[in-house]
């Protein structure tokens, strides 16, 4: 952590300890996930504060700058910041905190003319634009100002003449330099020579940013800037000082359009599909690690969509270690996503549980490069939630399927659920399904043989095994197929039929025995019933002939045998 930087604590549940959440050095993204937890409904009270670093102590200084929720007594409380001091002079208004405001203030006017904030604070044209508009900057200044003002107990006259007063001289600034022909132009001069001759300039960040705005503005749509971002980065010079100032310079308006939802939509072409979008960003940071992944493993493979060629371009220079705050951008953008509730799949249940699997196994495989893995099991926990309501269960089992089907379907629900409570529920779900009387009916007089009955529910019962459901949940599921399966054979008398077919001895022990084993039908009563005929079958004086003419079938009755031991 550098000397400042921001902790949320949540507190679960009114009287419950507060817990560390995230520590960023990023205010904003602190203020954000805070009134999500709340929004979500993850935790009842939020507590964000502000730590500096003592440079001679070493010790951290707290301070609590917003505080939301049932803090207290369970009665919520009013939100109550101590924010930091307004900005005061142009310099203030570049920072990552300020662009962030001014992106969220002017996000229409911006997005009708395709520009982000950084672009704002470093072209001339686009501040002539802003100014003739008439009302969005008034308005602007207007809605920052009415919390200023309550927060610090002045008048919004007062907060409103400050920021005013700020503007024009920021607007004065940009247009002096510009007049005296101070910005670079970097088509004509070239990004190198530009950032090898500004690299010992004090506002080398500024000049080099304001020839960026304007070698980008030519651009129509985000991918083109995009484009235009990385022709820069690759021309960008080998010192390693003037390198290090360009690739920044060029970072900040990257990260911007690439954090936003219509520049990423653009670039990746998805559109309003989020699961192809949360796919394909994953693909985007991912690098190694999820490529591999996509050539060894089908169902990752069918939901990757291809990168466009400066999606490509955008990949590989994320593979390497520069434009962390654009690989922060991504996730942070995923993680909002996935604690979110929008569908990823709206039309089809079947391929949202396909795509929120195939992004489980893709973070994870790249687990520290993207989300680190507590991020990622906490945002695929909170998601589950939305595979388990009523809702969602509807719309995956559909109408005309047998109660068979519906419950292989849950059990594949179950195993893609995370976190205790959601696999819980999950059993809860099937337990539903599989001790109703449809189910039991559809079983035992359902037109299948009853040796095909019987596997049937063997499968099932391994099914649930390996469902990730815990031992108390899957067991009395699995009791209940073993109590279904041994009405079937009550039904049909079929061991009894078995032990006195006119097969050869061999065959019938065979398939005894896979029956006590569970392989050829539940475990449970018809299991035991089966090796108790195998083993009196097998000891029939008459039987020892032919069992010595089958030493596979002899090696079956050891194992019986000794289970049965």
């Amino acid at each position: 952590m550098s000397q400042i930087h921001y902790e949320l604590f949540v507190r679960r549940k009114v009287g419950a300890q507060w817990t560390l959440e995230i520590a960023t050095e990023n205010r904003a993204h602190a203020l954000q996930v805070a009134e999500d937890v709340l929004e979500q409904k993850r935790g009842v009270a939020v507590r964000v504060s502000k730590e500096t670093l003592h440079p001679e102590t070493g010790e951290y200084k707290s301070i609590a700058i917003f505080t939301k929720g049932m803090v207290d007594g369970g009665k919520p409380k009013k939100e109550a910041e101590d924010r930091d001091p307004l900005c005061v002079q142009p310099a203030d208004l570049y920072t990552a905190h300020a662009r962030d405001r001014i992106g969220r203030l002017l996000d229409g006017w911006l997005t009708r003319h395709k520009a982000t904030p950084f672009e704002l604070l470093h072209r001339p044209d686009l501040v002539e634009k802003l100014e003739a508009s008439g009302t969005d900057l008034q308005h602007a200044l207007q809605k920052i100002a009415i919390p200023e003002a309550e927060a610090r107990g002045v008048t919004v006259h007062e907060v409103i003449r400050h920021f005013q007063g700020l503007v024009e001289r920021t607007i004065g600034n940009l247009s002096k330099a510009f007049k005296k022909g101070a910005l670079p132009d970097l088509d004509k001069e070239g990004f190198a020579k530009a950032a090898e001759r500004l690299v010992a300039d004090p506002d080398r960040a500024f000049l080099l940013g304001a020839g960026i705005a304007a070698s980008i503005a030519p651009a129509t749509n985000w991918s083109d800037k995009i484009a235009r971002l990385l022709d820069l980065a690759d021309a960008a010079p080998a010192e390693p000082r003037a390198r290090a100032a360009a690739l920044a310079a060029i970072e900040q308006p990257l990260a911007e359009i690439i954090g936003s939802r219509a520049g990423m939509a653009d670039l990746l072409d998805t559109k309003d599909d989020l699961g192809s979008t949360l796919a394909a960003m994953t693909r985007l940071t991912g690098g190694v690690a999820v490529e591999a992944l996509i050539r060894i493993e089908a169902s990752v493979r069918a939901c990757m969509p291809e990168l466009s060629g400066t999606a490509q371009r955008l990949s590989g220079w994320l593979s390497g270690d520069d434009f962390p705050s654009v690989r922060k951008a991504i996730a942070q953008r995923v993680l909002t996503e996935l604690n979110g509730v929008r569908r990823l799949k709206p039309d089809s249940a079947d391929a949202e549980i396909e795509f929120l699997r195939a992004l489980a196994m893709s973070l994870t495989a790249a687990a520290g490069r993207i989300l680190q893995a507590d991020d990622i099991q906490g945002a695929f926990t909170t998601r589950s939630k939305t595979l388990l309501n009523g809702e969602f269960i509807d719309s995956l089992l559909g109408r005309d399927r047998s109660a068979h089907d519906e419950i292989k379907i849950l059990i594949r629900l179950a195993e893609n659920v995370m976190g205790a409570v959601n696999k819980r529920h999950a059993a809860r779900w099937l337990n539903g399904n599989i001790s109703a009387m449809r189910f039991e009916k559809e079983m035992r007089q359902g037109p299948d043989s009853p040796v095909s009955k019987l596997s049937q529910l063997a499968v099932l019962q391994r099914s649930l095994s390996r469902s990730g459901l815990v031992r108390e949940d899957y067991e009395p599921l699995c009791a209940k197929l073993g109590e279904i399966g041994a009405q079937i054979e009550s039904d049909t008398r079929l061991l009894t039929m078995l032990v006195r077919a006119p097969a050869p001895l061999p065959h019938r022990l065979a398939l005894l025995a896979k029956l006590a084993m569970g392989e050829a039908g539940p475990t449970g009563p018809v299991a035991e019933k089966a090796r108790i005929e195998a083993l009196k079958l097998a000891r029939d004086p008459g039987s020892r002939a032919q069992l010595a003419e089958s030493p596979q079938t002899m090696d079956l009755i050891k194992t019986l045998a000794s289970k049965a031991a």
